[in-house]
């Protein structure tokens, strides 16, 4: 996260288990409310972030309330749905100072369009979009400066690569005990995106947005 100081509030949409939440409150001093739709990970994230100065919120991103310093969202944008877009970054832009940043970490797509491949949307993101280039812009026009835009996607198939390798490793060690359709399901999901990353048809972008442009210009965090 950019600039990311003791003190700062910190919004993270989307939090999932709770992981940057204990990192930016641990390492950097944050003070960090976390929010996420899911039960499972609520209870997850606050049992991590126990004794640190973090807030996990169950509940759905458009209920919450108060300014910050800095916005994070990983992993959740793909989830939001087109409909929503313009909301997503109308809410963004509210909860921001004047002088915050807002990162915004996703996978997108390569042209513009209503759902994933139809096996994708069955067996492991239903509902999920890839937002294209176009729609980042068009639904974050006239409310943010783009400070930043990082394609990372040219690497992210060795990561999916890693991963299938350690679920692999998992299964043939019995660390799982998961039947073989739902093994081949996850072999399938991992190995079929790694390759949809290799041939450059999707990526991986991260976005630093700020509401009314740095004073002398972004300079990224390296």
């Amino acid at each position: 996260m950019p600039g990311l100081t003791a003190g700062m509030r910190v919004l993270d949409v989307g939090c999932g288990w709770g992981a940057f939440a204990a990192h930016a409150a641990r390492i950097h001093g944050a003070r960090v409310t976390g929010v996420t739709l899911s039960r499972d990970q609520a209870l997850k994230a606050v049992s991590r972030t126990r004794g640190l100065d973090v807030e996990i919120i169950n509940d759905d991103y458009r209920h919450v309330v108060g300014t910050f310093d800095r916005v994070v969202s990983v992993g959740m944008f793909e989830h939001v749905g087109p409909k929503n877009y313009r909301t997503f970054f109308t809410k963004l832009r509210r909860w921001l100072t004047t002088n915050g940043l807002a990162l915004l970490h996703c996978i997108g797509g390569s042209r513009s369009g209503p759902h994933l491949d139809a096996w994708m949307d069955a067996y492991v993101f239903p509902g999920a979009v890839l937002p294209s280039a176009a729609q980042v812009t068009g639904a974050s026009e006239g409310l943010f400066v783009i400070e930043d835009w990082h394609n990372f996607g040219a690497d992210y198939d060795r990561t999916l690569c890693a991963w299938h390798e350690n679920l692999a490793r998992a299964f043939r060690d019995e660390l799982l005990h998961e039947p073989e359709h739902v093994r081949r399901t996850w072999r399938y999901y991992l190995l079929t995106c790694a390759g949809v990353f290799r041939a450059r048809a999707a990526q991986l972008w991260q976005i630093v947005l700020s509401p009314q442009g740095v004073p002398g210009g972004y300079r990224r965090v390296c």
